[in-house]
């Protein structure tokens, strides 16, 4: 059984993203297996300025929660802005890329299934 987990963001490690593709990104498991959650993990990533995750896909689903800044999900062929505020959900096997296009670091949250 999974115990109560209730935490500061910032307390938790960040990790450089350092994946083929990856510039100034990194990591935060904000919950995940480890805590007992069987299903999904929560993630927040923090993209510096100038910086983007990798153009990549997958075989799951993902949910993404925009905290702070602004940017562009660079979608299989399109390009869509969003900031702050906005939510995405990008389906399995689709390529995908989130850009930071704002002075800030773009934070968002991404929750995953547990694979």
């Amino acid at each position: 059984m999974a115990n109560l987990k209730i935490n500061k963001a910032e307390d938790v490690k960040s990790a450089k993203v350092d994946d083929e593709g990856a510039e100034n990104v990194t990591i935060r498991w904000l919950i995940s297996k480890d805590d007992g959650a069987p299903n999904f993990a929560m993630r927040l990533f923090e993209v510096g300025k100038g910086g983007k995750t990798p153009f990549h896909k997958h075989s799951w689903e993902h949910e993404v929660y925009i905290l702070e800044g602004k940017g562009k999900l660079q979608f299989e062929k399109e390009e869509r802005d969003f900031s702050k505020g906005y939510f995405i959900f990008v389906p399995n096997g689709k390529k995908h890329s989130f850009i930071n296009t704002g002075g800030d670091t773009l934070k968002f949250l991404c929750v995953v299934p547990n694979k």
